[in-house]
């Protein structure tokens, strides 16, 4: 199994995993999740490495169904700025493939910010450490493993 689910495990967290055949072609993997699994994309949530101030990584956390917005992040981590990780930074810092970096047992351990539009939903679903693979949890279960901070971080 993956970092991320043995992770949840070591912890005793109560979750669901699911799992789909990945297409390659795919142009976003979260909408594909979101599609193949016949969920709704706002509780299907994206997890993005982002560089803050050009020095620090830090990931964070949106739906599928909206845009990270980077001004927000940087007031939430308290930078001047962030910018998208390249992918390359991005899979070395988490230990994890693009389209399947989980927020959950990562290499190293990032300053995590979470949508506040996760507070509102009773289970949300992140990747498993794999593309194909989502884990369903409770938004507090998520919030307290990373930890991450809440925060409006969609774009308008």
């Amino acid at each position: 199994m993956t970092p991320a689910v043995k992770a949840l495990e070591r912890d005793g967290t109560e979750f669901a995993l699911l799992s789909y055949e990945h297409d390659p072609r795919a142009p976003a993997y979260g909408e594909e999740a979101a599609r193949a699994l016949g969920l709704d994309p706002r509780t299907v949530f994206k997890t993005l490495v982002v560089c803050l101030d050009e020095t620090r990584l830090a990931v964070g956390i949106v739906p599928v169904s909206g845009q990270l917005d980077l001004k927000a992040l940087a007031k939430a981590a308290g930078a001047r700025r962030a910018s998208l990780a390249g992918a390359a930074e991005a899979e070395r810092a988490t230990g994890y493939v693009l389209g399947g970096i989980s927020p959950l047992g990562q290499k190293k351990r990032l300053p995590t910010f979470l949508d506040a539009s996760a507070e509102r939903l009773e289970r949300m679903h992140v990747s498993g450490g794999r593309r194909g693979l989502e884990i369903a949890l409770a938004p507090a279960d998520l919030i307290r493993l990373c930890p991450a901070r809440l925060a409006p971080l969609l774009r308008g």
